[in-house]
């Protein structure tokens, strides 16, 4: 069985990695550990298809150390014992580099089986990981290591590997492949920067190419068949969800529509209605708040519309609200005065009611005050009284800001007015 064409064409010399010249590049920090010969303990963290297991195996190959590759998704405890029973043993007096690709996948009791020996230098561990590391690995292990992180590589840094993809290809075949500048440059495009999909792309692109006078051609049409929707880089779970909505709500928040019905339409293609439209709602209430209070009114209208419709016509009110959220005028005042309140009760005791707001009781014998003496605003001027509504420990605290739109400015001069007039009584 041929190995596939991924691995062949794998770099062997970290010259050859494509892209991640942040920590690879001449003088960066992983070029410089690297060609310092002293490895430390350290952790991988990015996409998948972007470099990190092509690294770890050319700094194993390129060191002295015993190699030992282990996978999270099917490593158990007695695996890394094994690992373990190698120290001390011929072979191993450079010691003993663990790889350990997947390692959110190992709970925590087999991530702690590794403390001892990655402490007192015995294995020096690589671990790679498409999760953030800081929630999903153990933070001894995290705190014992130097976390790196790769970044998706982009279209432009992609061509060429799929250029050398289809070299590969021709010369393993004995068959001339054509394709063009356009063809390598809509693979490179759509993989989403990962470099493991564009060359599996092109590999499937060779075997579905058309046969003409001998050589076999590769068609704009036969590419966009074979990779509709498959070159989506998104997980429902990990942290392209997450960036995706986060991406989405703060192109809202800056009141950038078009950056928004991106992100949106990304979601959209990962069939994901129900996070973008939850999202919606909250930016609704964060964002744009009191500047436009019917936005969250006009909101929740297109969040039920695109439920009820599905897709694909859920799109259709879902980027009316995008729109109308990214246009309309902001305010995050009341979003900053409930939190201000929070933090009030988080850090004061339960503290009393002012009698007056209480409910109706007995006051006791003897009690300094008898009688609720609440004063009922409707019975005043402008529905309004001036009395104590917070607790005594509590009683100047001011917790929202009007904002500098014109609705919450309009709904301030009603205060002052109705204020001022109180006072004049």
């Amino acid at each position: 069985m041929s190995a596939p064409l991924a691995d062949k064409i794998r770099p062997k010399t970290l010259d050859d990695v494509v892209g991640q010249e942040h920590i690879l590049a001449e003088g960066k920090p992983l070029r410089r550990i690297i060609d310092s010969g002293k490895i430390p303990n350290m952790i991988f963290y990015g996409p998948s298809g972007v470099g990190k297991t092509t690294v770890a195996r050319i700094i194993a190959e390129n060191c002295d150390m015993s190699l030992h590759k282990l996978n999270g998704t099917s490593a158990s405890v007695s695996d890394i014992k094994d690992v373990v029973s190698d120290i001390g043993t011929f072979g191993t007096e450079n010691g003993i580099l663990l790889y350990l690709d997947e390692i959110q996948y190992l709970n925590k009791k087999q991530q702690q089986s590794l403390l001892e020996y990655i402490e007192n230098g015995d294995i020096t561990l690589i671990a790679s990981t498409t999760e953030n590391p800081y929630f999903s690995v153990y933070n001894a292990v995290i705190s014992r290591s130097t976390v790196f992180e790769f970044k998706p590589v982009t279209a432009e840094q992609l061509i060429p590997a799929v250029k050398r993809a289809f070299r590969m290809i021709s010369e393993d075949t004995g068959t001339e492949i054509v394709a063009d500048d356009e063809v390598c440059r809509l693979i490179a495009f759509g993989c989403g920067g990962d470099v493991r999909k564009a060359v599996n792309t092109a590999e499937l692109c060779a075997v579905c190419g058309d046969n003409v006078e001998g050589k076999t051609v590769i068609t704009e049409e036969s590419l966009k068949i074979l990779s509709q929707r498959s070159n989506m880089r998104y997980d429902r779970d990990g942290d392209q969800h997450y960036d995706i909505l986060s991406a989405l709500h703060k192109s809202i928040r800056g009141s950038d529509e078009n950056a928004a019905l991106h992100y949106a339409a990304r979601l959209i293609e990962a069939g994901d209605i129900i996070s973008l439209c939850r999202r919606l709602l909250c930016i609704a209430c964060e964002d744009v708040g009191l500047a436009f209070p019917q936005a969250i009114v006009v909101t929740k209208a297109c969040v039920d519309s695109a439920l009820q419709l599905g897709l694909p016509e859920a799109r259709l009110p879902i980027a009316e609200a995008i729109v109308l959220l990214a246009t309309a005028p902001k305010s995050n005042s009341a979003y900053q005065a409930i939190d201000a309140a929070i933090d009030d009760v988080r850090s004061c005791d339960a503290l009393d009611f002012p009698r007056h707001l209480q409910n109706k009781h007995f006051d006791g014998k003897g009690a300094a005050v008898v009688g609720q003496n609440y004063l009922y605003p409707h019975d005043f001027p402008n529905h309004y009284v001036s009395q104590q509504y917070l607790p005594d420990a509590l009683a100047d605290r001011i917790y929202y800001k009007f904002g500098d739109n014109k609705q919450e400015q309009a709904a301030c001069q009603y205060r002052k007015k109705i204020l001022s007039e109180c006072e004049q009584k």
